[in-house]
């Protein structure tokens, strides 16, 4: 990929109603650069009028374009269109996503907009297979259960993987037959526009696939509270997860789907390729440093391999490129904000006041522009130590030691997260005692990462979520679900 001047990048600053950007006056928010932590844009913050215009909207477009009621393969076709759309604009949104977010310009280009496309063609797949079933029932009645699209759904998404968070809650929304209107974090917002605008480029009817810009607190409380949303669908924090379940149902009982917090374990057993294990554990404590609520943030090695492990991962560590998100050279990203690198600050601070011993990292890469951090090592801690505890969402990792497998996954359980886990043996049959064993709602084996099997759902366990992206279950958290009885006797 080419680098690209950050001042040089062209994009819409409003919300996206029925086919148009629309930049009402009103409040503003700031947005910043994470990667050199200038200010590029303004925002408009949308209020509780401009969410139910958006909705409004989106509830006609469906009436007016008859999205839930035309062949289903037209729909199909019409998000191929989209997908195809996508790919050749990949340079223009890898531009867009790398400029305001923490997604390097070479990952966003062909990781973030190529997995983006993929993915909606993936969905756009099942628009003719959920249509419902035939019961068993008595000869002389017939039964069905006939599913049917919810009508307009509520979507907000976090700042780490703009476009593929947003690709993940509007794909299955839309080969269901719904609207969706979404909101984009505020931190990251004018991608999802630039998408929002190629999907009606590519023929999805104008108010299928609206956005609004706002933060958390307005727009997003308007969103989750809005009578003619159906279903909600949020990634982000459990913190705010809780606020949005609230808010939903002091509005009316609306079905909600939850990706939510992590601090999911890395468990290594002395059997394990510990150079794989390294190369896996390091790689997902660098991927968007550390910055994935699926990052494997806490390692639990058996003890006689623990100071290799330790001395393997420093090597891997200690080769970052930090850099600004525009260079094609840069492999390690910032921090989003201040504020974010702040509390990592923080955290670090008050684990090492209860014991935690620093083996690397510690502090900030000096010298770029935004907040970068190093990536950190901590021994010596507890189950009760804070770097443990709390997601961090840092280039953070914590290591404890055990003895026997039962202890190992003592302590891979978390009190309150339970969203993915990784687990390196060369023993199957241990491989698969950890999969009954840990309450993750991922546990992958022998690697840590997702792959483009978008068949394969992605959610959580305990605090960590609510049902599942991805997958047939995406799509199938998108209908709800009819009972038809017909009596046919003579």
């Amino acid at each position: 990929m080419r680098d690209f001047n950050p001042d040089s990048v062209a994009f819409a600053k409003g919300h996206f109603i029925a086919g148009a950007v629309i930049d009402e006056p009103g409040e503003r928010l700031t947005v910043a650069r994470p990667s050199d932590a200038a200010d590029y844009a303004e925002l408009p913050i949308a209020s509780v009028e401009t969410v139910d215009r958006a909705v409004k909207d989106a509830t006609e477009a469906v009436k007016r374009s008859g999205w839930a009621t035309r062949p289903p393969r037209e729909r199909a076709r019409a998000m191929q269109r989209w997908a195809d759309l996508i790919e050749a604009k990949a340079e223009e949104l890898g531009q867009l996503e790398a400029l305001g977010s923490t997604r390097p310009i070479a990952q966003a280009v062909t990781g973030d907009v190529m997995g983006t496309a993929e993915g909606i063609r993936f969905f756009s797949e099942y628009a003719d297979k959920l249509g419902g079933e035939v019961a068993a029932t008595r000869t002389d009645h017939f039964g069905m259960i006939v599913s049917e699209p919810y009508g307009v759904v509520g979507a907000i998404t976090p700042w780490n993987f703009p476009l593929s968070m947003a690709s993940w809650k509007v794909g299955p929304a839309l080969a269901a037959g719904n609207a969706i209107v979404l909101k984009p974090s505020e931190l990251t917002p004018f991608s999802t526009v630039r998408l929002a605008q190629l999907a009606v480029e590519a023929g999805i009817p104008a108010g299928i696939f609206n956005v609004v810009q706002g933060t958390g607190a307005v727009t997003g409380d308007a969103l989750s509270r809005h009578p003619g949303i159906a279903k909600l669908s949020f990634t982000g924090s459990t913190r705010t997860g809780i606020a949005i379940m609230k808010a939903a149902a002091e509005s009316g009982i609306k079905p909600v789907t939850l990706e939510l917090g992590g601090k999911s374990p890395q468990l290594v057993f002395a059997d394990a390729d510990l150079d794989k294990a390294a190369n896996c554990i390091a790689g997902s404590l660098l991927a968007n440093a550390g910055q994935a609520c699926v990052a494997g943030s806490r390692l639990i090695v058996q003890r006689q391999v623990a100071d290799a492990l330790v001395a393997a991962l420093k090597s891997r560590l200690a080769r970052v490129a930090p850099g600004p998100t525009w260079k094609s050279s840069t492999g390690f990203a910032p921090i989003i904000s201040e504020l974010q690198a702040r509390r990592i600050d923080t955290i670090l601070a008050r684990s090492r006041e209860q014991g935690a011993e620093l083996l690397l990292g510690g502090s900030r890469i000096e010298g770029h522009g935004g907040a970068f951090y190093q990536p950190t090592l901590l021994a010596g801690v507890t189950t009760e130590n804070a770097a443990v505890r709390e997601e961090i969402f840092g280039p953070v990792l914590t290591i404890q030691s055990f003895e026997t497998e039962e202890e190992g996954f003592a302590l891979a359980d978390h009190p309150e997260y339970g969203l993915a886990a990784g687990v390196y043996t060369a023993d199957l049959g241990r491989g698969l005692r950890a999969v009954r064993q840990l309450k993750a709602g991922t546990v992958w084996i022998n690697r840590y990462s997702r792959t483009l099997d978008f068949i394969l759902p992605t959610g959580g366990y305990k605090s960590s979520g609510i049902g599942k992206d991805l997958g047939r279950q995406a799509v199938e958290a998108n209908l709800r679900h009819k009972t038809v009885l017909i009596d046919i006797g003579g």
